[in-house]
């Protein structure tokens, strides 16, 4: 099992896939980093030599910023946007979309499940009428 930069990539994986494992690699910087390590993309994580991950991780370490790195690099700058009160800042603050998609109809994942106002149903209006019926009892 190869480790490169407190990650395990799966042995049974292809080199090129393997690695978008790493947070903040992807596919365009998977092909830069194993052109520039002489090694071929189809191969198989198991079938690297040592010195052909150390190559890879080497190249990986000294070129680009990954893992807790680049997260504690986005989380300060969010956090750096949110302290000077920009409007991404404030997006970021709510939990909102803050790339100027819309918010109406869509964004859904950010903003949470459907909160109906003013409609209810049978069950629940009768559920409401009955609350402050018990409370003028007591």
């Amino acid at each position: 099992m190869v480790r490169i930069a407190g990650v395990d990539l799966p042995a049974s994986k292809r080199v090129d896939i393997a690695l978008t494992y790493l947070y903040g690699i992807g596919r365009s910087n998977v092909v830069q980093i194993l052109s520039k390590a002489n090694i071929d993309a189809s191969r198989r994580i198991q079938t690297l030599t040592d010195e052909e991950a150390s190559r890879i991780a080497k190249i990986i370490e000294k070129e680009y910023m990954v893992e807790g790195d680049l997260r504690r690099a986005v989380s300060d700058n969010i956090k750096r946007l949110r302290d000077i009160g920009t409007y991404r800042g404030m997006r970021h603050a709510r939990k909102l979309p803050a790339r100027g998609q819309r918010t109406r109809s869509n964004a859904r994942t950010k903003r949470g499940k459907r909160v109906t106002i003013g409609a209810l149903k049978k069950d629940d209006r009768a559920k409401v009428a009955e609350k402050p019926a018990e409370e003028a009892k007591k």
